[in-house]
């Protein structure tokens, strides 16, 4: 069983979101973190271009009305105990990790002061967003990286530890952009997860409660080995093909809902005709 038992939202992005348009994304970041009132810190320690990166964001949150918004740079894992950083945290509303290159947000972050601090204001129930870099990042369990466009191998993904404030899935992101079914099964047989989310570029996945709702432009494949009936993973040697049998899939657009306790889609309002008839049914002659 998957269970997110903190009082925090998660707002997990699969990259690439709409910065100038309408920003559906970033806009249900700002509103679920206080709306014109929220005090929203963006970390940037993904980026080798953290001033750059971080202001574009300081822009778009301020347009949407965020009253307060700022940047902690951390290069290094020094920068991760700064005091005007940790002040920062414990007075924000949301954090927002940019994307980049998800092994420097670990190796900076992971087990320091301001790593405390978030996942302090994460229980007492601030909002979490990350694109890219920053939404690999939420399992406790990351895939640090890895191929894309193949079959699943065990040596098409390396994992790593994440920041664990989602634990027990693998998430991967630019999901359908760039291929990556097999690499994210893949990633689900090597750890001990049952549950594997692709998420798609101008797409989200708002963890809250111990649900999971789709939000915007593509879509949440969702990969289930919990009642898996067999693998070959303990017969085969690193670079050849894995096997996986009885494994579950769901594809859901926005709108979309997902329980985390049941491992199931929540079709309350979808007609049952849809959901219930078989495929022939449902093809006109």
């Amino acid at each position: 069983m998957v269970e997110s038992n903190t009082k925090g939202q998660l707002i997990i992005i699969g990259g690439a979101e709409d910065k100038e348009g309408d920003c559906q994304i970033l806009r249900d970041f700002v509103r679920r973190a206080g709306g014109t009132k929220a005090y929203i810190v963006i970390i940037t320690a993904a980026t080798e271009l953290p001033r750059e990166v971080g202001e574009n964001y300081i822009r778009v949150f301020e347009r949407l009305g965020a009253e307060n918004v700022r940047i902690i740079d951390t290069e290094t894992r020094e920068d991760a105990s700064s005091s005007t950083a940790l002040e920062a945290i414990n007075k924000a509303t949301g954090v927002f990790f940019t994307g980049g290159n998800q092994a420097r947000i670990t190796s900076i972050l992971k087990d320091t002061e301001i790593d405390t601090a978030i996942h302090k204001r994460f229980s007492e129930g601030i909002v979490i967003a990350g694109t890219s870099a920053g939404a690999a990042v939420m399992p406790d369990v990351m895939i640090v990286e890895g191929d894309s466009e193949t079959h699943p191998r065990i040596e098409t993904v390396e994992m790593g530890p994440g920041l664990g404030f989602l634990p027990g899935v693998v998430i991967d992101q630019h999901f359908s952009q760039r291929g990556r079914l097999g690499r994210l099964i893949s990633a689900l047989i090597l750890q001990p997860a049952v549950l594997g989310f692709g998420i798609d570029e101008n797409t989200a996945m708002v963890v809250a409660n111990n649900q999971v709702e789709v939000i915007g432009l593509g879509a949440v494949t969702i990969v289930d080995e919990s009642e898996g009936t067999y693998n070959n993973m303990g017969e085969i040697l690193k670079d050849e093909a894995l096997a996986i049998c009885g494994a579950k899939l769901h594809i859901l657009p926005h709108g979309f809902k997902f329980d985390l306790k049941t491992r199931q889609p929540i079709l309350n309002n979808r007609s049952e005709a849809n959901v219930s008839a078989p495929v022939s049914s449902l093809i006109s002659t």
